[in-house]
């Protein structure tokens, strides 16, 4: 029987929590910020829970542990990830227990942006071809809670850098890279390091296994030549193996999985998203119809890019997921004219690289903790006006937009300032946006 310190008892933490518990291990949590349902959950799993301990304790509590089993959200330098190294008690993730107790594939996918697309898309096109998959991992279920379903035959796994990290040994069949831009470099100690967390994702594969990459993207491009599973590029590079011919979506063997006009929508990043999800799938057990009936029924995901309104002219966009200036970048550069709505909780990136398509941009609503931010990227410029709501920035850009422009909510940044979470804060300026534009929802 192992003795595990559970850290932080959030979705994940309470699932791993009661899979061992459930296995008859010796389990206890520690939070650094417990609530009441923290506390709640604790006991109904019958663990002891220490709440907010001082190092001393910490370091107790670790070294009296086989196993620590960090919060998918804790960066490299949580006081618990850098005892346990100095200690030398194993750190593991979910990943790792799944792999202990369950042996049915893995399909996982990783990338600065895109992941959640790519991992329901791949998976609806598995299911599509009469798999029964389920989308686990960085999601509301948990891969080591997803295990406890026998009628599952394939794991689609959205990977975090954060669990990748935290794992000691990870050896999905299909390991896909979508991407790489900075991003939660206030949790990481560098951007080397956070690249370093994503390639762990092909680390531990053999040669009869996947490894899908980018063959866009030259830093994933080239961790993909050191990986040592069989080697499958997406793309709108003309020699990636799935890729754009002749306006069509085709696999390594000319097949044709769709046409670009065809798409629930045909933004550049959607083109390589249905791409990657087909890389995805195949070799993990779809058939080209059923990725073909998938890509046809698929309408996206909300606070994506989502239209809300469109009334005299102007497009209104909720981009709210975009939470770092590479997702909001790759956003702008899908419309030809754009009053941008930006801002939330800086997540230790450059936020002057917004200004990189300013040829793009009309003019700039600044919200959130990191408006200054937003305002000084733009200074000289573009116009940049600051709101302190939601309800301000979208008065402010009905201000500044034209006929034929897009206002697009794509803030670069987390939303922790004001909300919840991401879908929170897009949910507040459609509200508002229909308000102002009388457009039903």
């Amino acid at each position: 029987m192992a003795h595990a310190l559970v850290v932080g008892l959030g979705i994940t933490g309470r699932a791993v929590a009661g899979a061992l518990v459930q296995r008859g291990h010796d389990v206890v949590a520690v939070d650094d910020r417990p609530d009441a349902g923290t506390r709640a959950a604790a006991t109904a799993l019958g663990i002891e829970l220490v709440e907010a301990p001082d190092d001393t304790r910490y370091d107790a509590l670790i070294a009296g542990a086989d196993m620590v089993l960090p919060s998918p959200g804790l960066g490299d330098a949580h006081r618990s990830i850098v005892a346990a190294r100095r200690l030398g008690v194993a750190v593991r993730s979910e990943f790792d227990l799944a792999a202990d107790w369950d042996h049915r594939p893995l399909l996982a996918i990783t990338g600065t942006d895109g992941k959640t697309t790519v991992t329901t898309l791949a998976t609806a096109m598995l299911e599509a071809s009469g798999v029964r998959a389920m989308a686990v991992g960085n999601t509301e279920v948990p891969l080591v809670a997803a295990i406890a379903d026998p009628a599952i035959e394939v794991f689609v796994v959205e990977a975090s850098s954060f669990r990748l990290e935290h794992s000691e040994r990870f050896a999905p069949l299909v390991a896909t890279w979508l991407n790489v831009a900075p991003d939660h470099l206030n949790l990481h100690r560098s951007y080397d390091d956070y690249v370093a967390a994503k390639a762990r994702i092909w680390r531990d594969q053999d040669a009869a296994s996947y490894a899908v990459g980018s063959a866009d993207d030259p830093v994933v491009l080239d961790r993909l030549r050191q990986a040592p599973a069989r080697h499958v590029t997406f793309g709108l590079a003309r020699a990636a193996d799935y890729r754009v011919t002749d306006g069509r979506l085709v696999t390594p063997t000319g097949d044709e999985l769709a046409a670009v006009d065809d798409l629930w929508r045909a933004f550049p990043h959607d083109v390589t998203n249905a791409l990657a999800a087909a890389a995805t799938a195949l070799p993990g057990g779809a058939s080209i119809d059923g990725c073909r009936a998938a890509i046809s029924g698929f309408e996206g995901l909300p606070h994506r890019i989502a239209l809300v309104a469109d009334a005299g002219g102007v497009a209104w966009y909720d981009d709210s997921k975009a939470t770092t200036p590479n997702a909001a970048l790759a956003a702008v550069r899908s419309f030809g004219s754009v009053v941008l709505i930006a801002g939330g909780r800086n997540k230790g990136l450059d936020l002057n690289v917004l200004a990189m398509e300013s040829d793009r941009i009309r003019g700039v609503v600044a919200i959130g903790e990191a408006a200054a931010e937003v305002e000084a990227a733009f200074a000289g410029l573009r116009p940049v006006v600051a709101a302190s709501s939601m309800g301000a920035a979208v008065k402010e850009a009905a201000a500044m937009a034209q006929e034929g422009d897009a206002v697009l909510l794509s803030p670069a940044c987390a939303s922790f300032d004001w909300y919840e979470s991401y879908g929170e804060r897009g949910d507040d300026f459609a509200i508002h946006v229909r308000t102002l534009t009388g457009a039903q929802d």
